[in-house]
């Protein structure tokens, strides 16, 4: 059986950075696996604005 964690990641624009590599690398350290990227919310004109990442780790049962 797996269990599932969703971590919001900013997404980068013109005066701010994206922050997807950092969080995946930490999770990543903790046994998480990254598994895939959920567009979360909008902005202004339909643009995305950040994600849900999307880790599983496996629960030993």
């Amino acid at each position: 059986m797996y269990t599932y964690m969703y971590v919001e990641s900013k997404v980068g624009g013109v005066f701010t950075n994206s922050n997807h590599r950092e969080i995946i690398d930490k999770y990543s350290k903790e046994g998480w696996r990254f598994v895939g990227a959920i567009p979360a919310s909008n902005g202004s004109y339909g643009q995305i604005t950040s994600h849900d990442l999307v880790f599983e780790k496996c629960e030993h049962s």
